[in-house]
């Protein structure tokens, strides 16, 4: 069962966090602070649970306004600016940068109760409520001066005696004003004894989420002006699961078998409208609107079966029921709505364990996979002359083939691993441009076929040679490689996007005087794609994904009632991308204390 109180116990704590950022334009600090607090208590067959937490942070920029140096018209017309950035984009063409965007100064609330009840021993009935709130600002900053020195933010701009249009949203503000909850309730039995079950039911609510963005440029965006609003309200989901697990010789004997049951809906609700006043003003008509709703049945059954005292294999199967429906899209005037359609899965799945000797077993399996398209995937985007844009409701589930081999060997205070790991997809969902079809058409589409084959290595072990020093290390090598693709033929044989031929981790940790540890943590990712054909080899650049090796450290103490941390993220601070740039050298503290 979920841990919950057996006496009174009150924690609180305090962190922040910091540091500066130098990197295309941008130099500043950025920081925040985050405090939570918890409280919970037992009163006989009842117990609860409290926690309140806030998170307020002022964030680096994310994302910067560009235009390519090759759309720029060669002539003396425009306002003349300086202080646009030359840079390279991904694909190692000529960029002017005009400024930053994306600067969310954030305050995030998270509340969570938890209440439970004893029927028995052996039988607890439990809800829990979580609540988060989210207000956003986000800012842009324009690079761009004329020759008084004003800011511009838009309108027809000469740089270096080339001429390019600023839109209004170029570089504009918006703002996020968004309400969740949740409700979770549960009853569930622990005999650990022949059978064991649990009924649970959620229910996610949007229950307000508003996206304010001008459709005006600053500096008049700044106090006003005509904008749209995106509201999400209505969109959600519940599920409803039945887990049951029967061992028909008790804990220790040779089966186990688990069954379940599960059913999830989600719902898309979406409609973007215009207004007068982009920061406080109604709704009036609607832009666009997009809407849908995906169910998904379940029932799957595993043996878990113990054929010898070294030897174990479980045996599994997963049938799935999946439906689309109430799918539309709108733009100010037509609607158009889409077909219900719907697929049933089969999903098998074989593990085998085998403990060769006292200090070696092996591993192995093998399964079936379903990742289907989401409500958004599906029905997300809008209509232009009555074609369908931005989205794509036809597309395939996702299909994936996993196996493994797994060798490990005990060691006297750790083990040391090695994995042989497959995969094969079909109908990979990813976001394509189909050069099939003119005009050409991007969107989430789905890549025929994908094959990932690599290998494991991991060590972990505890007070080497009797020191306080604990060690924990990786590394990865996956070749995975795009073997077909119908509607982007230049992807085949370029790497799966963000999978990086080799990864590696290390951890040390050092505990000494009794309550003390020091820790040095290191991240090593190897060069990395964005794109299906790998056409952008250029990662350090806004849009791009780039190879990086990060060191973090952090000191820390525990005491019998209060704990405490000093810690560096990015120690060597590093740049690195994954279509934004991550922070550099950060500096964390960190307080806790329990009544």
């Amino acid at each position: 069962m979920t841990r919950m109180p057996t006496e009174l116990e009150i924690r609180a704590k305090v962190s922040t966090f910091g540091g500066d950022v130098d990197i295309w334009g941008i130099d500043d600090y950025y920081s925040g602070r985050q405090t939570s607090a918890s409280v919970g208590d037992r009163t006989g067959d009842w117990s609860w649970w409290v926690n309140y937490n806030r998170l307020d942070s002022n964030g680096h920029p994310l994302g910067f306004a560009n235009k390519l140096v090759s759309t720029g018209i060669v002539d003396t017309a425009g306002t003349p600016v300086t202080g646009a950035l030359d840079k390279l984009n991904p694909r190692n063409q000529d960029w002017v940068i005009l400024g930053s965007t994306t600067q969310t100064d954030t305050v995030q609330d998270h509340a969570k109760a938890k209440v439970a009840y004893d029927i028995s021993e052996m039988l607890r009935v439990s809800y829990t409520f979580g609540w988060w709130e989210n207000e956003a600002a986000r800012s842009s900053e324009s690079y761009l001066q004329d020759a008084a020195g004003n800011a511009v933010y838009s309108g027809s701009i000469n740089v270096d005696g080339r001429r390019y249009t600023v839109a209004p949203t170029d570089l504009a503000p918006s703002r996020g004003d968004l309400q969740h909850m949740v409700h979770g309730v549960s009853v569930k039995s622990s005999t650990r004894g022949e059978l064991d079950w649990e009924l649970a039911a959620s229910v996610y609510d949007y229950a307000r989420d508003l996206v304010r963005s001008p459709t005006v440029a600053l500096p008049t965006a700044a106090t006003g002006g005509a904008g749209r609003i995106a509201d999400q309200n209505g969109t959600g989901w519940n599920t409803l699961a039945f887990r049951t697990t029967w061992r028909p010789q008790g804990v220790d004997g040779a089966h186990h078998f688990d069954l379940g049951l599960q059913h999830d809906d989600y719902q898309l609700r979406t409609l973007v409208s215009d207004t007068n006043d982009w920061l406080s003003g109604a709704s009036q008509s609607r832009f666009s609107a997009f809407r849908g709703e995906t169910t998904l049945g379940s029932l799957y059954a595993q043996d878990s079966w113990r054929l010898a005292e070294t030897r174990r294999a479980t045996l599994g199967l997963r049938v799935e029921r999946w439906q689309a429906s109430d799918g539309a899209v709108s733009n100010t005037a037509s609607t158009l709505t889409f077909a219900e359609r719907g697929e049933t899965f089969v999903s098998p799945k074989v593990a085998m364990a085998w403990q060769v000797t006292p200090d070696w077993e092996l591993k192995t399996s093998l399964g079936r996979a379903v990742r289907f398209p989401t409500v958004a995937e599906l029905y997300q985007g809008s209509i232009s002359s009555n074609v369908i844009v931005n989205n794509d409701p036809n597309l395939e589930p996702e299909k994936s083939w996993t196996g493994e081999i797994t060798a490990e060997r005990g060691l006297a205070m750790g083990s040391v691993r090695t994995t042989l790991f497959h995969e094969d997809t079909r109908d990979a969902l990813y976001s394509q441009t189909n050069v099939t079809v003119t005009p050409n058409v991007t969107n989430i589409q789905n890549v025929d076929h994908i094959r990932t084959t690599g290998l494991e290595l991991a060590y972990q072990v505890s007070g080497i040679g009797g020191s306080g020093l604990d060690l924990m290390a990786s590394v990865t090598y996956a070749h995975s490689r795009i073997v077909e693709n119908t509607n982007f033929p230049a992807s085949v044989g370029k790497w799966q996007p963000r999978v990086p031929d080799w990864r590696a981790n290390a951890v040390a940790t050092y505990h000494f005087r009794e309550r003390w540890q020091a820790t040095l943590g290191a991240r090593y990712s190897g060069q990395q794609f964005n794109t299906l054909d790998n056409s952008d080899p250029n990662g350090m650049s806004f849009t791009g994904v780039s190879e990086f090796f990060v060191v973090d450290t952090r000191v820390r103490y525990v005491g019998d009632r209060w704990n405490a941390s000093l810690g560096i993220d990015n120690l060597n601070n590093e740049e690195y991308w994954n279509f934004h740039p991550y922070a550099q050298r950060m500096f964390a503290a960190e307080i806790g204390v329990e009544f």
